[in-house]
Parts: structure tokens; C-alpha cells; sequence
């Protein structure tokens, strides 16, 4: 049995089997077409903070199941083991971790992006309104 390691030198350890992205590139790939992004935050997450538009959004629980491109639940959009697929949390920490587990699928282009979505929301890069934040110049039911 080998001795337990904690979580920074595991995620050293995952990350140094893949070049993370930072939030340009990514953004650049996914323009290009290079690149699926797959955003993995929860709902509560979501709802805070908002989306990228276009990425696709599968819960951490389900990743595997809905990327791999042999199985039975798969996204449309898992076409390929050679599917670039940029994984996002909320900080870049959890993404590491499932772009690895999509490297044990044999998905060998998967990568996280670096901070995470809010790296990409602090580079000013777009992200679609939370649904409860109001429009600018809107005023609520209760006129407050």
C-alpha cells in the first residue's frame, strides 16, 4: 500500500499529465471551435454567478457518464475521444481533478481551465446574467 498523499500533491501530480488553459485561450479555442467548454459548478453557483454562454453545463456527478464517448448517456456533444474539452469549476481546483478522470476515459485532449469560471468572469469575458439579478434601469414588483 503506498502512503497517503494529500490533496496539493495530488493535484500537482494530475495537473503535471496535461497543459492547463488559461481563460483567453480557452476562450479563443471554443470561438474557434477547438474546444467544448463543460462548466461543472453546481446549480447555487450558476444561479450566483452566472453562465458562459455556450458551454455546456453537466454537474460534476455526471461528467464521465456524459462525455464518455462509448456510453449509453452521453451528450450529443461527446463525439470523440479526440474532443478537446476544457472542464471549468467555480476556481480551478475541482476541474483538475475531473480533467484526469477524463484522461483515464481516454479523453487525452481534456484540460482545466486555470482559476476557473472566476478567472474567466475577472478577464472580462462573457458570462450571461444570473436568472435573479435584475436588468440595469429595471425596477422590481415592489418599486424598491
Amino acid at each position: 500500500m503506498s502512503a497517503p498523499v494529500g490533496i496539493d500533491a495530488l493535484l500537482e501530480r494530475v495537473r503535471s499529465g496535461y497543459a492547463r488553459i488559461d481563460p483567453a485561450q480557452a476562450h479563443a479555442a471554443f470561438r474557434a471551435g477547438d474546444a467544448l467548454l463543460v462548466d461543472i459548478r453546481y446549480q447555487a453557483l450558476r444561479d450566483r454567478d452566472g453562465l458562459i454562454p455556450g458551454a455546456l453545463v453537466v454537474e460534476r456527478n455526471e461528467l464521465e457518464w456524459r462525455l464518455d464517448p462509448q456510453g449509453s448517456h452521453r451528450a450529443p456533444e461527446a463525439t470523440s475521444h479526440d474532443l478537446r474539452v476544457v472542464v471549468i469549476c467555480n476556481e480551478g481546483y475541482a476541474s483538475s481533478l475531473a480533467a484526469a478522470s477524463l484522461h483515464a476515459l481516454g479523453l487525452h485532449r481534456a484540460t482545466d481551465l486555470t482559476g476557473g469560471f472566476q478567472a474567466w468572469k475577472a478577464a472580462g469575458l462573457p458570462v450571461t446574467r444570473p436568472a435573479h439579478e435584475p436588468v440595469p434601469g429595471s425596477s422590481s414588483p415592489s418599486g424598491v
